[in-house]
């Protein structure tokens, strides 16, 4: 008796269309640009099935993290267009230092205007001293913003005599870092608004554009008539300002200028920069990435405390995230 056999099928073009589409589409996905995103989750979820029974998921301590981030994210969004243009600013966190002193110094003997004026000086004088030597002289930017993270500390340490200055103007300090708006704390709503300008400017703006064309091949885009000095310049001098701004939240949330309000801030607002994937080389930045690495390390910052882990201990863990985070991102 003779056995018919059915041959097989074959698969039809559409099918093989679709097939081949798909390959196309997730195939060459490059996932390393959203490490930053799975590595928040990742974390928070960690976290989260950790330190659950801790008081990690109550409103209050989420509500912290972000309290707790604001101040460095305004710093990183600025920082972001410093490192897309090929260029660092290391002296951020001694100019927050000095703005605070100089505000509350200014709040005491003058009143509210003058005092978020004086503020606001300490990043103008501090940018245009920072962006002329580099876009003028040429100078390296890591050098010139290493000697002024000097000079800032020295001289708020000095005129202040290491003394801390009270600040008991209740509309500054409501203002800047101490108030609610409703339910919203005044530094979400700093750190939105940084935010939002920061992502609009990079991403649709011209001078966003210039910013990264010059950080991606400077000789390129002056041959395309972009100023790239003048480019350097902007992004320097807009970076300090910041710097200000993010002095008086802290003295306007903590009640008080200190020279140490800042220290050590450039370290952290560069991390959250690089973890958010702009290229340490310049040529691309996210100033959403950006939030999404300041957030991380506030994260990452609160979950280590309430596992109750050392000092020691959380400086060790926090590096070694760090680098794993910027290993794995995307490069350039």
């Amino acid at each position: 008796m003779a056995h018919s056999t059915t041959p097989a099928t074959p698969p039809s073009k559409a099918g093989l269309w679709n097939l081949n589409l798909l390959r196309e589409r997730f195939g060459g996905l490059d996932w390393r640009r959203y490490v930053i995103y799975i590595g928040f989750v990742v974390v928070f979820l960690f976290f989260a099935l950790l330190l659950g029974d801790e008081g990690f998921l109550t409103a209050n301590n989420l509500l912290n993290i972000f309290r707790q981030t604001a101040i460095i994210t305004v710093i990183a969004v600025a920082m972001t267009y410093v490192i897309a243009c090929a260029e660092i600013d290391l002296s951020v966190g001694a100019v927050a230092g000095l703005a605070s002193v100089c505000t509350a110094m200014a709040l005491a003997n003058w009143g509210l205007v003058p005092g978020v004026l004086a503020g606001l000086a300490v990043g103008l004088v501090v940018g245009t001293i920072n962006g002329g030597l580099v876009s003028l002289l040429s100078i390296p930017s890591f050098l010139v913003t290493l000697g002024m993270l000097g000079i800032a500390s020295g001289v708020a340490q000095w005129i202040t005599a290491s003394a801390p200055q009270p600040i008991l103007n209740d509309t500054f300090n409501l203002v800047f870092g101490s108030g609610n708006l409703g339910p919203v704390p005044g530094l979400l709503i700093w750190m939105a608004a940084f935010v939002a300008v920061g992502a609009v400017g990079l991403a649709k703006t011209r001078f966003g554009r210039q910013v990264l064309a010059t950080g991606g091949n400077r000789v390129a885009a002056e041959f395309t008539g972009i100023n790239t000095k003048r480019i350097k310049f902007q992004v320097l001098l807009l970076c300090s300002l910041a710097a200000s701004v993010a002095g008086m939240l802290y003295a306007g949330r903590l009640q008080s200028g200190r020279f140490q309000w800042g220290s050590g801030d450039e370290l952290s607002a560069i991390a959250a920069v690089i973890l958010g994937g702009t290229s340490l080389f310049g040529g691309s930045g996210s100033v959403i990435g950006t939030l999404f690495g300041a957030l991380l390390i506030g994260l990452i910052n609160n979950g280590l405390i309430l596992a109750g882990l050392e000092t020691s201990q959380q400086q060790v863990v926090r590096g070694a995230i760090i680098i794993l985070a910027v290993a794995l991102a995307r490069r350039k």
